[in-house]
């Protein structure tokens, strides 16, 4: 009697997959193929509700993390993200009390900010780039490299 049901929501969540290819039904797919085999062998309603979620559930948890490494491998870094690493010259003092500062890499000006204790650094100062926030980078004062 269910069995319709689990081979239609088969196969329209095979279709949403292969449409967006986005790695985002494959896995619920897999959970109502195995409730659709509950359902064949007999068990009922609650039984095959309870295979689909645990069985998505398994397959996300255990799967998504290798499958989303792989999916991502020719993804390319957006503009911003790739600084992410790279060193960059202060050219106004990054004062987080104050929520001042002024960063230039790669010949591109950028507000930036410290997660450093002190929260200062002075102008002329080279620091790495750490991470992104909203529009400000996120930057670490190198030691002793004051221009």
């Amino acid at each position: 009697m269910y069995m319709m049901g689990w081979l239609i929501l088969f196969i329209i969540l095979i279709v949403i997959e292969i449409i967006t290819m986005g790695l985002t039904t494959i896995w619920f797919a897999g959970g109502a193929l195995a409730a659709l085999l509950m359902a064949l062998i007999g068990f009922g309603l609650p039984v095959q509700i309870g295979v689909f979620i645990v069985v998505s559930v398994i397959l996300l948890v255990m799967t998504r993390p290798v499958a989303m490494k792989y999916f991502n491998v020719e993804r390319q870094k957006t503009n911003a993200e790739s600084l992410i690493g790279q060193q960059a010259l202060v050219l106004k003092d990054v004062d987080t009390l104050h929520a001042a500062g002024l960063v230039e890499v790669n010949g591109q000006e950028w507000s930036a900010k410290t997660d450093e204790p002190d929260g200062f650094i002075p102008k002329n100062s080279i620091v790495s780039i750490e991470g992104i926030q909203g529009v400000k980078l996120i930057v670490k004062a190198k030691e002793g490299t004051s221009c």
